[in-house]
């Protein structure tokens, strides 16, 4: 078996002079006899890097159904929590913080002020966040050696109103970064395909690295092969996916018609996490924003049986009543769905002595805490993942700031110190 280089895996395999490029999954030959490290090349003893992946959900909680009432390990998982119970041991959930910018005055009505204040602790400014999001900046530490510094990703496309409803990456003040929508297009973009067959699915992309892919394998030893024989597999699988969507599916409609746009959020939620997954595995990234629904996002959801109303309405109206909390509780138990399936990936996937999400920190966010309030205070959110030796098993209600906690995250678990955040003030040392 031939030892294989940091740089074979973030060169992946490809034809000369052709615009493809599937990258390689972490093979047992990049790494030392323990699985902890990289053993040849330029990185040859240097520890796996960390990632990031910086997750929104719009419009706020419930929560009476979201946050857990007991602290410490023996924390019972809530009906909005339910779909991470199986990973206990991988999450760690905060509440109590606070996002004091998004009280200091500024235009737009209350959504606008508490997403810039999440993003990038400053104002809004009218046309968007004061400065570069949380996420942007750790990309600016570790993104640079990578195909892509970040990845900007998007399921839901109903939204309305100003651009800072629409994005949360920011690369500075009012210099929003979109967030692609379309599988069609992640995939071309992950991939790098060009040709029109390619992009038409009229092949496959591994029809352009068949032979590289075979002169590959045959260097590799046993459990390698089978690694690899997968990942292409789950390539393929993903093509087919793709290519199935309805036509219309590649396009976007950020405004449907009245009456309400059907779309299989959760199908695409899957693909985009698929796609997100193998970008993180492959080495084409290591910072990424996941952006499942807009803030103040006008969604319905068919698949749960709610299209009467869309979310945001769903979030005020009679939400004080039984039922309007029952609605609330079942999308936000959706989001964590959602959620929860991109942290099994991760965890599915082999990498040095473990596996993918041993190696990345999930940050799961909203723009407010209770939804019909609009609090900026009291926020609750998710940490997963175990770069950088994040505490985990855990429901924390501490005091400080959003700012405190990504300062944390950036300096602490992903070796990427950003030097101030406007609202941070403190480390968060019970985290790490």
């Amino acid at each position: 078996m031939t030892a294989l280089s940091r740089r074979s895996f973030l060169r992946g395999i490809g034809l000369a002079g052709a615009a493809v490029r599937v990258g390689l999954p972490a093979l047992e030959a990049m790494f030392n006899s323990s699985g902890t490290a990289y053993a040849a090349g330029r990185l040859a003893g240097q520890a796996i890097e960390p990632r990031f992946v910086f997750w929104f959900n719009g419009n706020g909680i419930p929560e009476k159904y979201w946050i857990p009432q007991e602290t410490g390990p023996d924390f019972a998982f809530t009906p909005c929590l339910q779909p991470l119970a199986a990973f206990r041991r991988d999450i760690h959930i905060i509440t109590g913080l606070d996002s004091p910018a998004a009280r200091l005055p500024g235009p737009g009505n209350s959504h606008y002020p508490s997403m810039s204040a999440l993003l990038s602790g400053r104002v809004f400014t009218g046309r968007g966040a004061g400065g570069p999001s949380i996420d942007q900046a750790i990309a600016q530490r570790i993104g640079n050696e990578t195909r892509f510094r970040s990845l900007q990703i998007g399921v839901s496309q109903e939204s309305f109103g100003e651009s800072i409803q629409r994005n949360m990456s920011w690369a500075d003040r009012d210099r929003p970064l979109p967030p692609e929508m379309i599988p069609h297009r992640l995939f071309d973009r992950v991939f790098g395909s060009k040709e029109e067959h390619w992009i038409q699915r009229q092949k496959s992309i591994l029809d352009a690295v068949r032979e590289d892919a075979r002169s590959l394998h045959d260097r590799l030893g046993s459990g390698d092969k089978s690694r690899l024989d997968e990942y292409l597999t789950s390539i393929r699988d993903l093509e087919r996916s793709i290519a199935s969507l309805p036509p219309e599916y590649q396009r976007v409609v950020e405004r449907p018609a009245e009456g309400g746009d059907l779309r299989d959020w959760p199908r695409i939620a899957k693909l985009q996490s698929d796609l997100l997954v193998h970008a993180l595995a492959s080495g084409q990234t290591r910072v990424a924003s996941y952006m499942l629904t807009k803030c103040q996002g006008l969604s319905r959801f068919p698949w749960l049986g709610y299209t009467a109303q869309r979310h945001h309405e769903y979030t005020h109206g009679q939400v004080e009543t039984p039922r309007g909390m029952r609605i609330l509780r079942d999308i936000c138990r959706w989001h964590v769905e959602e959620f929860a399936y991109l942290v099994a990936r991760l965890k599915a996937t082999p990498e040095g002595d473990g596996n993918l999400l041993d190696n990345t920190l999930l940050l799961f966010v909203h723009e407010h805490a209770e939804a019909n309030a609009h609090k900026n205070n009291g926020l609750a959110m998710i940490v997963a993942g175990h770069a950088g030796g994040v505490k985990t098993g855990l429901h924390t209600r501490t005091t400080g700031t959003n700012g405190d906690l990504y300062l944390t995250i950036a300096g602490e678990a992903l070796r990427a110190p950003v030097k101030e955040f406007p609202t941070a003030s403190q480390k968060l040392s019970w985290l790490v």
